[in-house]
């Protein structure tokens, strides 16, 4: 059974494509990449590495021939530039004849307000309209994701924010990571929906965490959108990126990412990482 994964040299794929050498020989594993170059060490340990591009559709038909199943690591840029690159990966599926595709989406996708939603929400439509057996991995939030304001914790600022008083699923992403391995080169997984998500907790219950992690104390200081966008802008936040970061405050605040589910579990076979041991790593980057 040959099993395949995009974006595999990513922050995301290479975790998922490490865990799985683990497990899979190297001759049934394939990497589809956009630059083979970064992949000349899963090469030199006798991984399958492809040219395969989002924007040359041409490229995936020989990415994925021959695959059975496939993991498509949802793409990065805008809207419509995902929606357009996703429809590539998903039609060079059905022509490979692919077998079984999972695909990481975000929580709740069908109906989340997150500005992200709409791009998961078309996509898991065209696997579903494609024919092929799926699973939808549908991601909370990265604890990563916050290592900007750990940074700016640990150079003396509070943990800012206007989300309020919602609450976030956060989890590592190693454990996301492994989750999509898990159901890439495991069985009965078709046709399936899982809510991955952490424990839903509020920005002061992870900034105590932190506060635990630094032995001192760290203070959270809520404000409105405005006042979160104009510290973002003096941060060095682009701003072409700040209608993103407010976007994703107010989210949160709506209770877009409070999604309470045991499925992440399930697929791991054990606990969640702890977010205090997530944190420490990150606090030594």
């Amino acid at each position: 059974m040959k099993i395949a994964l995009t974006g595999a040299t990513g922050q995301f794929g290479s975790i998922v494509t490490e865990t799985l050498l683990a497990s899979v020989s190297t001759e049934n594993l394939i990497v589809s990449v956009r630059n083979p170059e970064k992949a000349e060490s899963l090469r030199a340990r006798g991984v399958d590495v492809r040219h395969g591009d989002f924007d040359k559709p041409e490229t995936l038909d020989q990415a994925f021939a021959g695959v059975d199943r496939l993991l498509i690591v949802s793409a990065d840029g805008d809207n419509d530039t995902r929606i357009r690159q996703h429809k590539a990966a998903v039609d060079a599926a059905v022509r490979a004849r692919v077998s079984f595709i999972a695909y990481t989406s975000v929580v709740n996708a069908t109906d989340s307000t997150l500005f992200l939603a709409p791009v998961h929400r078309i996509t898991e439509e065209f696997i579903r309209e494609s024919g092929i057996p799926y699973s939808f991995l549908r991601n909370n939030w990265y604890l990563e994701n916050e290592a900007g304001t750990i940074q700016a914790v640990l150079a003396g600022a509070p943990w800012l924010t206007s989300a309020g008083s919602g609450k976030v699923g956060w989890a590592t992403r190693a454990d996301y990571a492994q989750a999509a391995a898990a159901v890439l080169s495991g069985e009965g997984h078709e046709n399936t929906i899982y809510e991955l998500s952490g424990k839903p907790i509020t920005q002061e219950e992870l900034a105590a965490i932190l506060a635990v992690v630094l032995g001192k104390d760290v203070p959270v200081q809520q404000v409105d959108d405005a006042a979160y966008a104009k510290t973002m802008l003096g941060a060095g936040v682009p701003e072409a990126a700040i209608p993103i970061v407010v976007g994703i405050q107010q989210a949160i605040r709506e209770g877009a990412l409070d999604v309470v589910s045991s499925d992440f579990e399930k697929l791991l076979n054990r606990p969640l990482t702890p977010l205090s041991q997530g944190i420490s790593e990150l606090v030594k980057k």
